[in-house]
């Protein structure tokens, strides 16, 4: 009977981490009824993703770690921020010093006529973009173990958000009583990922590549969010003295994230607009966290 329900709650935060991923496709959809996607529309978004995950990064995630923590400023808190940050430093100096040029095969054809409409020497073209522009299987999995790095802390913020799985005070859905909190990570996680799909579609539509195309690059992106949150809430069930270090490392990854590379690609998008997009970008921010706030404390 354990087992059962343990592969039973596996299973469901498996789901909840892959819907986040499925999410990031619907950053693609638009592509298939417009030609371009308006930059104050990204700015917009990357302002409410920005402001949605501060929120509950903030007062859902590192509540929750306060309260499991005892007396002061728990250290066990302090170090699963440090580590989350550290993480997405990590991961960031690690897709920097890839160069995808040097993995192509110069007999593929296909990757031939790619690079010959510019993508092979296009810096800003995002990897998982360009890998999938160009049809490489090869590098397609070597960018998967990249960005499982990458998206990791991610699936790890859904993963921790359902610690609480299964007891009383949850949202009642398909028979399981889930944590609100995790049930908000999921929602939030959800929307920030639709901007990031975006801004992998954009790139490959330029190229002229397919709708599907554009859609199956941007889920490809987030693949790794199930597996991390699968991997962290087993963590944090079998170790409940870490929580604290669970709920800390989710909430820094999530806050350092949104100050190193929301923000910056929310200005850089919106660095053509009037006021140069600020205007967006801070109704974003306060759409994000007005939307949020309210439900944190239902």
């Amino acid at each position: 009977m354990i087992y059962v329900t343990l592969v039973e709650n596996l299973s469901l935060v498996f789901v909840a981490g892959l819907i986040t991923a499925l999410a990031t496709g619907l950053g693609a959809l638009p592509f298939f009824f417009v030609d371009e996607f308006s930059d104050r529309w990204n700015v917009g978004l990357w302002g409410i993703a920005s402001g949605i995950m501060v929120t509950v990064s903030l007062f859902g995630l590192v509540d929750e770690g306060l309260a499991y923590a005892s007396g002061g400023f728990p250290t066990l808190m302090a170090g699963g921020l440090l580590a989350g940050v550290g993480l997405v430093v990590v991961s960031d100096h690690v897709l920097g010093d890839v160069d995808l040029t040097e993995m192509t095969d110069s007999s593929d054809n296909n990757a031939s006529e790619i690079r010959a409409n510019g993508a092979g020497d296009n810096p800003d073209l995002a990897p998982e973009a360009r890998a999938f522009a160009e049809g490489d299987l090869k590098k397609l999995v070597l960018i998967l173990g990249i960005l499982t790095v990458h998206s990791f802390p991610e699936g790890v913020a859904v993963g921790v958000s359902f610690a609480e799985l299964g007891l009383d005070g949850g949202a009642s859905i398909l028979g399981f009583s889930i944590p609100l909190l995790a049930v908000f990570m999921t929602i939030a996680i959800s929307i920030h990922n639709i901007p990031e799909g975006t801004a992998i579609a954009i790139p490959m539509r330029a190229l002229g590549l397919s709708n599907w195309r554009m859609v199956g690059a941007a889920v490809f992106s987030s693949l790794p969010q199930p597996i991390g949150a699968v991997i962290a809430f087993v963590f944090v069930s079998w170790a409940e003295a870490f929580l604290p270090f669970g709920f800390g490392f989710a909430a820094g990854a999530m806050v350092y994230l949104v100050v190193t590379e929301f923000i910056p690609e929310a200005i850089e998008t919106g660095s053509d607009l009037p006021n140069r997009g600020y205007p967006e970008l801070l109704a974003g921010l306060a759409a994000g966290v007005i939307a949020m706030i309210p439900v944190m404390y239902i």
